[in-house]
């Protein structure tokens, strides 16, 4: 498998700069997957996102931080499709100095957050936990370069 060349890298962050969702896959105890739609901001390849805390995301991760997640945005016909599909490892982030950090990627991407967390300064919000996840393999689906075209890549860590 080919590393993640610089081209790419830009293509894959103009897409996740396109897209505020993501579908995100984690792995229930009974290990069918469990996918559900949540926003995110990112910081290059990094990607955050605020869950319920007492989530089924959240207890899935705690038992298994490998997810899957694939960010797709709106297209005019099948010639234009552009969309990921990234495999990874998700972390609850419980460290004060990181939760800033993700709470200040998601407000630049959100603004309407301030009003969720108006009248407290706890991070993360009441009831919410954040998440980091760091992209292990990043599949690029392109039909621009033909239909079906997908390039599959790691990432270097």
């Amino acid at each position: 498998m080919d590393l993640l060349d610089h081209d790419t890298r830009r293509l894959v962050l103009d897409i996740m700069a396109r897209e505020p969702d993501m579908t995100l896959a984690t792995v229930r105890p009974d290990g069918f997957p469990h996918a559900t739609v949540v926003s995110y901001a990112y910081d290059d390849l990094t990607l955050y996102a605020g869950i319920g805390l007492d989530s089924q995301k959240a207890h899935n991760i705690r038992q298994n931080d490998k997810v899957a997640l694939t960010i797709t945005p709106p297209y005019r016909d099948w010639d234009h499709i552009q969309g990921l599909s990234i495999a990874g490892r998700a972390e609850l982030i419980s460290d004060a100095e990181d939760m800033e950090r993700a709470s200040a990627y998601m407000l630049k991407r959100f603004p309407q957050l301030k009003q969720v967390m108006s009248g407290t300064q706890l991070l993360p919000w009441s009831g919410a936990i954040f998440l980091r996840i760091s992209p292990h393999i990043i599949s690029v689906l392109d039909y621009t370069r033909g239909f079906g075209h997908t390039s599959t890549l790691a990432v270097s860590l």
